[in-house]
């Protein structure tokens, strides 16, 4: 487990797949913008989840987020698209609705952070969001990462294309934890 100091990363468990999948996937709104795949229903319990608990892959890794005040599940958290030879990923994260606007956010991203750079070793992360993500932007900026770029109308979401702003943090740059 990896901790900060609102949550704790953990190994997704069983158990996290129904609360994710009802929080976070069958939100519709909240899939639509949080991941680049177009969503469909899934059954309750289905193996095709994308929470469903899988074997180990080099290229991603993928932790439940706790909330340590409270015990509670509060979302998700992914290194994804790992490359161990150029030493780069991307960061991911969805929160649960009542978890979000209190910092926890903040925390999940420097949590990977320290991931990304202490334990795994990478030089470069990166994460990706629609321009008019306030929370995310104001997030990334505040863990140390740059904007590096915008991509217009790179995202689709809600039936119209939106800017993905390009955020990255080398190991160089990064905060003191």
């Amino acid at each position: 487990m990896l901790q900060g100091e609102l949550v704790t990363l953990r190994a997704r468990w069983a158990a996290d797949v129904p609360v994710l999948q009802a929080e976070l996937h069958d939100d519709v709104a909240t899939h639509i913008r949080a991941d680049s795949r177009p969503w469909r229903p899934i059954s309750p319990g289905s193996e095709a989840s994308p929470y469903a608990v899988s074997n180990v892959r080099d290229d991603a890794a993928a932790f439940s987020v706790v909330e340590l005040a409270t015990g509670k599940l509060a979302g998700e958290a992914v290194l994804w698209g790992i490359n161990t030879h150029h030493r780069n990923a991307h960061i991911g994260i969805a929160l649960v609705s009542d978890c979000r606007g209190r910092g926890l956010g903040l925390d999940t991203v420097r949590v990977l952070c320290h991931y990304g750079f202490a334990i795994l070793g990478l030089h470069r992360l990166q994460l990706e969001t629609a321009t008019d993500n306030e929370a995310m932007r104001r997030t990334a900026g505040q863990a140390g990462f740059s904007l590096e770029g915008v991509q217009r109308e790179a995202f689709w979401t809600d039936g119209r294309f939106v800017d993905d702003a390009i955020f990255g943090l080398l190991a160089a740059d990064r905060p003191a934890p």
